[in-house]
Order: structure tokens, then sequence, then C-alpha cells
């Protein structure tokens, strides 16, 4: 049995637009009434994520003193994760038809998050996705759990997943950020990383991935070519 374990944010879902509007809103809520302050256009802030610039650094680019950028990166950590943004997210392109070739394959599909169990529940409704991951296949957070790193975390989500899951004859891992290449690998298992993500190419490349490919689609086909390649005796 083939097996495929994707990450959530970056591979299915676009955040970039979500991401934006936090640091809209925490640019506003932290600047002085008349303070003058350069609000980046998305690409530039999305550039800058994508290649890991710092939150305070983003402040204080965007026209905010040191202080005021130390209160920006706390009150954005607070904010990116709540409710009334996660509105702002988008499936990525081509994502659901690549889940529909996945299901159409009879490949065993799983998702692994750093999302909650609400987060990953309210995204399933709105986009209707639920029906490619049965509960027995998602992996996320409990509402409760204390996160520490995502690169510390990820790792033991994949740990008792392939404690959990019936054994596969091979398994890949399609991701988008540092954490997913890490899980992987500290686990023997293959990792396709996609630039469609938080993360670049030059800051997928630092962690090793078996390859990299533009998104979740391109990943997905090059796993189904390999599958179906004739074994040579």
């Amino acid at each position: 049995m083939l097996r495929i374990i994707t990450d959530f944010d970056g591979p299915i879902i676009d955040v970039s637009e979500r991401y934006y509007r936090v640091y809209q809103y925490c640019l506003e809520k932290t600047r002085r009434p008349n303070q003058k302050v350069r609000e980046l256009s998305k690409a530039e802030f999305w550039q800058m994520k994508r290649s890991r610039v710092a939150e305070k650094e983003i402040g204080i680019i965007s026209g905010l003193d040191e202080l005021q950028a130390q209160t920006f990166s706390q009150l954005r950590r607070q904010t990116v994760h709540t409710e009334p943004y996660f509105e702002y997210d988008r499936l990525a392109d081509g994502a659901v038809d690549a889940l529909l070739k996945i299901q159409q394959a009879g490949i065993d599909l799983a998702v692994m998050t750093m999302r909650r169990v609400r987060e990953l529940d309210y995204a399933f409704k709105k986009y209707d996705l639920g029906k490619f991951f049965p509960e027995n296949r998602c992996y996320c957070l409990s509402n409760d759990y204390v996160k520490t790193r995502d690169i510390d975390d990820k790792p033991l989500l994949m740990a008792r997943a392939l404690n959990e899951l019936p054994s596969a004859t091979d398994t890949y891992m399609i991701g988008d950020t540092e954490a997913d290449i890490t899980a992987a690998k500290k686990h023997g298992i293959k990792v396709i990383a996609v630039e469609s993500g938080i993360r670049d190419r030059v800051q997928l490349k630092f962690y090793q991935p078996d390859l990299i490919v533009p998104n979740f689609s391109v990943a997905v086909n090059l796993i189904l070519e390999q599958a179906l390649q004739p074994v040579r005796r």
C-alpha cells in the first residue's frame, strides 16, 4: 500500500492573505496616532515571510521603532491563528483536483498539521475537505495543546502517526516547511517540499528534502508516475 502524508497549510491551503491581513491589523494597532509607517505590499510581505525575516524586523522595516516592533511581533503571534482571520484562507490552486487523483488511485492519504482540531474542522467544513480525510487519518494538535516549536512538535506527531497507522509499502510526506522535512527525515520517510507555502526554495533547500517542486499538484503527479512505473526484473 502506498501512502501520502501531507501538510495542510501550504500544500492544500493558501494562507498568504490571512497572514497579510494580520500584518496590516498589527501594524495599525501598534503605530502611534499620526505616526508615518510604510505598509508593505502583500508581495513584499509574503516574500519576507517566505525567506524567514523575523517578525520584529518586518515591523522595523514597516516604520516601527524597536519597542513597537516587539509589541507588533507579540500581537501577531496572538492574532494569526484566531478564528476571525481563518476566513481569509483559500484553497491552493489545483489542490482539490490533486486530492481527487489520490483518492481515485486508491492511495492511503493522511493529513498532518500544526493546526488545532477546531482550526482543521473549520477548513474541512468550509471547503468540504473531510471527504478526503477520515478521522483516523487526521493528525493535528488538540485544542489545549501547548505548542513549543513546529520543528519539535511535528516529529512527535509523525511518531504518533507511524505508530497508529497500518504499515505501508512506501510513504511520502508533502510539506512546505522545515518542520515537515525534519519530521519525515527523522523517521526515514521520503519528503517532497512544495514552494507554494511559507518557505521559499532557499529555505527549503537548506533542510535537504528529497525533492522541491512548485506545488501539491506537481508533487502528487510525480508520486503517481513513480508508483505506476513497471518494476524492473
